[in-house]
Formats: structure tokens, sequence, C-alpha cells
């Protein structure tokens, strides 16, 4: 694919197969994502991998910490509730995903279901913890240059055949990851990236959220 295609064609996959990843695949996906910029060539980030037992017991106690009613630790705060046009999209993608595996606006219990499937990393063989040096973690720019490694990433798994969906529900418990998996003191975690071959037959992996047009978007200055 030319990047155009790879770009458009590329979606969030929130089912998989269960096959699992060669750790060579994954080195590959790595090596080509990490040449996205940074700012002053800062290389801030980290990248924890995670499958086998380990992943499971992220999994487990995650999902153990949800039903207890425990308050999510995460390191990073992300945003308040959405309002305006934000709520509309996150409203709009929900609706779509929903309707793809006919759950009902009145069923409780599958819609909890799916709930936890994002803080059960959506069943996905491989999860990808990133994080970034805790020196550099109080400013905006790293965040930035984050958001460039995720979605390089995302391409170069979805080149690969492989699909991911950026998972924050899965370090909702920051403290969990860390403690299964020994991330450093000094690395804050950021995110995680669910990875694993697509399950075809699972109706949400054929959802594509819309983008918006450029003219809602982009404002030209000094143009003719």
């Amino acid at each position: 694919m030319n990047f155009d295609e790879l770009a458009r064609s590329r979606r969030s996959i929130r089912g998989y197969k269960k096959d699992p990843v060669p750790r060579a695949v994954i080195e590959e996906i790595i090596e080509a994502a990490k040449s996205a910029p940074s700012s002053m060539n800062t290389q801030p980030w980290h990248v924890h991998v995670l499958t086998g037992r380990v992943l499971d017991e992220v999994r487990r106690r995650n999902i153990d910490g949800m039903a207890a009613g425990e308050t999510p630790k995460r390191d990073i705060h992300t945003h308040d509730g959405y309002e305006g046009i934000h709520r509309h999209r996150q409203v709009e993608i929900a609706k779509q995903l929903f309707a793809a595996m006919g759950i009902a606006r009145e069923d409780k219990a599958k819609r909890q279901d799916w709930v936890l499937r994002g803080f059960r990393q959506f069943d996905a063989p491989v999860s990808l913890i990133l994080t970034v040096d805790r020196d550099l973690a109080s400013g905006v720019t790293c965040m930035f240059d984050m958001g460039a490694l995720s979605y390089g990433i995302a391409l170069a798994a979805w080149e690969r055949g492989l699909g991911t969906v950026i998972n924050g529900q899965g370090i909702s418990r920051s403290d969990i990851v860390r403690d299964v998996c020994g991330v450093p003191a000094n690395e804050v975690i950021v995110t995680a990236i669910a990875l694993g071959y697509p399950d075809d037959a699972f109706s949400a992996n054929d959802v594509k959220s819309v983008r918006e047009p450029n003219e809602s978007i982009v404002v030209y200055h000094g143009w003719d």
C-alpha cells in the first residue's frame, strides 16, 4: 500500500483472533514506528510489550478492581467529560459500534460487557504499554511525540495485517500495570495499544469512524 491507502484503510480493531503475534513482527513494527518525529530529537518513549500470563494478570486485576468499584489511578490526567461537538462525535461512534454488535439501548448487560472489553484490552493477544520519561512528562510537547509514536505503531501494524486500538482503559489502573510489569519509577505510563490479528467475524471491526471534512477544521491564511 502507498501511504494514502494505508492511512485511509486503517481502522480501530476491537475484536481479535487468539493467534499469537511473533516477537519478530512486533520488533519490525516498533522499529518502523520509532522513526516518528520528536521534539529536539528527545525520543522520550519506552514500550513495554505484554502477552501471555503477564497480560492475563493485568486484565484480571483490572477487571477485579472495576467490579469492586475501585477508583481509576492513571499516571496522567486525560480529560474531563466531553462536551459539545466532541461529545457528539463520541456518541456517534458508540451508536455505530452498538448497532454493529446488535446491542440495544436498554440492554444493560451487553453494554456493561462492552465497557469491560476495554478494560480487558479487547482480549487482544498483545498489549503495548507506552511510557514517557518522567522528567519530560509534565509538558504537552512529549505527549505530542507519544501521539506520533502511537500512530506510527498503528500504521506499521496495519501494513503487516495486524490491527490495533489505542486503549486508555487498559491503563486506567496504572498502578496495577506498574506492579505486574515492573515499570520503572522514572517512567510515566501514558496509554496502551491492543494489538493482534483482526477477527473478521467480529462485527464491530467493520466500523470506521467518520472524519470531518477539511472545511470544518482547516483555515488557510495568506492564500489568494
